[in-house]
């Protein structure tokens, strides 16, 4: 460098930087998801993903039937930086900064190959980390460098596409799986299927404006995720908008998933994906139909047990990426301005129906009725739940007791009031709400619990229609309804005979 000189140019260190590049936050999952995007751009009808875990040297391949690359192509692809975030992408690009592809896989491997089919000819390109740090320069390796007979899952590839081949996969197991290496190759491999699943789901199943895509994981087809259960009826479909955003649309529905007694006890677990409802409620957000984020409120809520089934499509063409702040993993995004003023009006149009879904349990409760056992109190923001002491069973119970044992009665009551399981049935009812259940009341229970109760009711003047209306609602009757109906129709009439 010349004294004075008022400009240096200073080049990273190869070895040091494609190390580095090897942290950028990437998972199994998102590498999957990233390198597939590049085959769906490139117009794959078909995109297998091959592995082999059991050998010594495990190898991990992905191959489309896509348009292919020319050997000019390839080689602009495998540089770093390929391409700039902020030139104009056509509609079904699902890349971002060109360099998902190698990012992506150094993340998980140290070797990169890449073979493609374009017009007949097949090109071949590699990126071996050792051999970049060896010599400290940005240097691909082309065949003859390497032999590309000897390159695995390259059997797949047909007349035109690209297989991206990952060797020496240092990083999908560490050193501790030991003898279990491949039960946990496995089990990373079963994850990242899961969330492929839900990722590319609008792909997998077909739906208008997205070409239909299979993907495969060793011969085996996987199935769309589909977070919104919109195969069933019980979903609800809320009104559908858009916003505009720098001259481009932004479409928004909400979407409330159906209680779990209006499900299969299997759907239901499904469709509450890993991690289950409460972390997967908020908003779903698409770039071009692929999905980049979900289980957010961005922080214009709070994840609660009560909007847990509210989930939210947010679809954004891919000509907003500066705006969303999306990232390189394609796996972190901030809505703009406009957008979240929106959202933030939006949480309590969508909250209100999903507290209601999920706290009605399907009936009314009649917390008028002189039958109801248990009153809710609101005072001051405090819920409490009180026995009702006007119930006609506990009505008789008081007045038959000694004198003196009424005082006892109404402390033993409030031991139950103060003690009423809250937390645990919070928890219990969050975790699997479909194990939470009361247990049966047996039949000559029922008849004295019958009984007793309608006798009250008729001599309070509560006519007989009126009396099947409020017990019909009310629990222990509700659940035993078949049996309790006739029950108190023949109460009401032995009451008729008796006073003939």
């Amino acid at each position: 460098m010349n004294e004075g000189a008022s400009e240096h140019r200073a080049p990273p260190s190869a070895a040091s930087l494609i190390e580095a590049m090897r942290d950028i936050g990437y998972t199994l999952e998102t590498a999957l998801a990233d390198i597939i995007d590049n085959a769906i751009s490139a117009g794959a009808s078909t995109v297998s993903i091959n592995y082999d875990t059991t050998g010594s040297e495990p190898w991990l391949a992905v191959i489309d039937d896509g348009e292919g690359m020319s050997r000019g192509d390839l080689l602009t692809a495998l540089r770093p930086g390929s391409r700039s975030p902020t030139e104009c992408r056509d509609g079904n690009d699902l890349g971002r900064f060109g360099l998902g592809l190698k990012t992506a896989s150094f993340s998980q491997a140290r070797s990169l190959t890449v073979v493609t089919r374009s017009a007949g000819a097949t090109s071949a390109a590699r990126w071996d980390l050792d051999f970049v740090v060896e010599r400290d320069d940005w240097v691909l390796q082309l065949p003859p460098a390497f032999e590309l007979g000897s390159t695995p899952g390259l059997s797949g590839l047909g007349a035109s596409g690209t297989a991206v081949v990952w060797q020496k996969l240092d990083r999908l197991a560490d050193a501790t799986s030991g003898s279990s290496l491949t039960d946990h190759l496995l089990d990373r491999l079963d994850s990242a299927r899961r969330h492929l699943e839900l990722v590319f789901h609008r792909f997998l199943q077909g739906e208008p404006g997205l070409r239909k895509v299979r993907i495969r994981m060793n011969g085996r087809d996987l199935r769309p995720f589909d977070p919104f259960h919109l195969k069933s009826a019980a979903t609800q479909r809320l009104p559908a908008e858009s916003i505009q955003v720098a001259g481009q649309k932004v479409d928004i529905e909400g979407f409330i998933l159906p209680h779990h007694n209006k499900v299969s006890a299997k759907d239901w677990e499904h469709y509450a994906g890993e991690g289950g409802y409460l972390k997967n409620q908020g908003f779903y957000v698409y770039r071009g139909g692929r999905l980049i984020i979900h289980g957010t409120w961005f922080r214009l809520a709070r994840q609660s047990e009560l909007t847990k089934l509210a989930r939210v499509r947010i679809d954004m063409p891919n000509g907003l990426d500066a705006f969303w702040k999306i990232d390189v993993r394609k796996a972190s995004a901030q809505p703009p301005y406009v957008v979240r003023e929106r959202l933030r009006a939006l949480i309590n149009e969508i909250a209100g129906p999903s507290r209601r879904v999920y706290t009605s349990k399907g009936h009314v409760s009649a917390t008028n009725s002189p039958a109801t056992l248990w009153h809710r109190r609101a005072n001051k923001g405090q819920v409490s739940y009180e026995i009702n002491r006007d119930h006609p069973m506990l009505a008789h119970i008081t007045e038959a007791l000694p004198d003196g044992h009424a005082s006892e009665l109404e402390a033993f009551l409030k031991s139950v009031e103060r003690a009423f399981p809250i937390d645990a049935i919070f928890s219990d009812a969050a975790s699997d709400p479909k194990s939470v259940s009361s247990p049966s009341l047996p039949s000559e229970d029922l008849e004295a619990v019958v009984r007793l109760t309608t006798a009250a009711l008729r001599d309070m003047g509560i006519p007989l229609d009126t009396v099947l209306a409020d017990l019909a609602r009310l629990e222990p009757y509700r659940s035993s309804w078949a049996a309790a109906e006739p029950l108190i129709r023949k109460s009401f009439q032995d009451m008729d005979d008796k006073n003939v």
